[in-house]
């Protein structure tokens, strides 16, 4: 299965455990992102073209680092006028790795979750008041 997505202005044609770099994402490595905008989905099924998107389609990816792309040189020359500027620039680029392709709005899978503990008993029990905590730690009770 592959989609075709949408993200920082350009198109990408992705697959399960493909790697892409596209443009910045505000997010951690580890973190995982979800592509809403399925631009065209195709697989065994078929292809289902979006217009513009697939409703209900997304693609789930995992940061696997920010980085910087090669230095671009921008050079600029006026004619006759001996008038010269040169810059360097890098752009900010985030490398992803895709995990997951939905279709029709379904979740994506995640890890099982850590079940909680049972609550202990000592938990359930109403809390003391200030007066028996007090109580208690002077030694003297008093009886009601």
């Amino acid at each position: 299965m592959f989609a075709v997505i949408k993200t920082g202005g350009k198109q990408y044609r992705v697959a399960k455990d493909d790697r892409l770099t596209v443009e910045k994402l505000a997010a951690e490595p580890g973190e995982t992102v979800t592509l809403d905008e399925v631009l065209m989905v195709g697989g065994d099924q078929g292809t289902t073209l979006g217009a513009p998107r697939v409703e209900g389609a997304s693609v789930t990816a995992t940061v696997v680092e920010q980085t910087r792309g090669e230095k671009l040189i921008v050079f600029k020359k006026r004619h006759r006028k001996h008038s010269r500027t040169k810059n360097g620039h890098r752009q900010h680029l985030t490398v992803l790795q895709v995990t997951d392709i939905a279709l029709d709005g379904a979740k994506p899978k995640k890890a099982a979750a850590k079940k909680k503990a049972p609550a202990s008993e000592s938990a359930e029990a109403p809390a003391e008041s200030s007066a028996e905590v007090a109580a208690d730690a002077g030694g003297e009770a008093k009886a009601e």
